[in-house]
């Protein structure tokens, strides 16, 4: 790659950054860890796949366009 190039200069940019940080690594690995979290964890336990428990194997665009309509008809 070009050392001028827009690419190499915006990964030099953070590359530089994160590796002088000391309590900023600390703070990514919290933001990571909550991140995931978030998507991991709570995904499981709160949002159900409600689509695929109540549609059979590959009928799901059926569903979803089943409902839209009877709930525009309420």
């Amino acid at each position: 790659m070009e050392k001028r190039s827009f690419w190499y200069r915006a990964f030099d940019l953070y590359y530089d950054g994160f590796r002088s940080m000391t309590l900023g690594k600390t703070l990514w690995a919290i933001i990571l860890i909550k991140l995931f979290i978030m998507f991991a964890v709570l995904k499981v336990f709160f949002f159900p796949n409600y689509i695929g428990e109540r549609s059979e194997k590959g009928g799901e665009p059926e569903f979803v366009a089943t409902e839209l309509i009877e709930r525009a008809e309420r």
